[in-house]
């Protein structure tokens, strides 16, 4: 199965985010991605649910919604209202995550799990049914722009391995660091949801880049 690309618009220009996510329509792009940080699971805030809503007006491609927040129980309902099509909690900020997931897929979203550089996948060993996707962190979560860590190819391959193991089917996503050099041996090692956000919006053409990732 051919990989997605999901560009993510925490590099996107605010102040002409209307014609980035057109361009990201327009791309071959297969998503969107969106990171909601609150400034206290990570240390930044990003954009809130005015924004978001903006956002999904405009879309015409899923909306791939990574919240980076405590609590995030509380906020379900609202990204299943605002047109998430894949919310992504985080392990580390859920006590119950077989129950959030379950939530999550009850609103009619796609149940996402995103797992931070130091939290090992056999964390997900006992819910590999229970999700659609898994988000990798390959850098610290809550800024843009920051380098890959190799560690990560080896989480791909164990994750992909598990879910083999037990005829799971869920992507495994890659969140930072994803460039044209790295694409292709990330697929390789078994990610199928590629998420880039500096190496698309801050490229000198950013269409070629979308589908140099998306083809490599």
């Amino acid at each position: 199965m051919a990989h997605l690309v999901s560009p993510s618009l925490l590099a996107a220009d605010f102040a002409n985010l209307q014609r980035d996510i057109e361009f990201v329509n327009s791309s071959d792009a297969d998503w969107f991605h969106i990171d909601v940080m609150d400034g206290v699971f990570v240390p930044n805030i990003s954009f809130g649910m005015p924004v978001i809503k903006a956002i999904a007006k405009h879309a015409n491609k899923p909306l791939d919604v990574h919240l980076m927040i405590i609590d995030p129980d509380r906020y379900l309902e609202d990204f299943s209202n605002l047109g998430a099509d894949i919310l992504t909690v985080h392990i580390e900020a859920c006590d119950h995550l077989h129950r959030t997931l379950a939530a999550i897929r009850a609103l009619g979203m796609k149940a996402g799990v995103a797992l931070n550089p130091h939290t090992p996948v056999e964390s997900l060993s006992e819910l590999l049914h229970d999700f659609d996707l898994v988000c990798l962190m390959s850098v610290n979560p809550g800024f843009g722009g920051q380098s890959f860590i190799d560690r990560t190819y080896e989480k791909v391959r164990k994750l992909r391995k598990m879910g083999d193991a037990v005829g799971a089917n869920f992507h495994i996503e890659i969140d930072g660091g994803v460039t044209t050099s790295n694409a292709s041996a990330l697929v390789e090692a078994g990610a199928d949801v590629l998420v880039a956000g500096s190496a698309i919006f801050r490229a000198e053409n950013p269409g070629a880049t979308t589908t140099a990732i998306k083809n490599a």
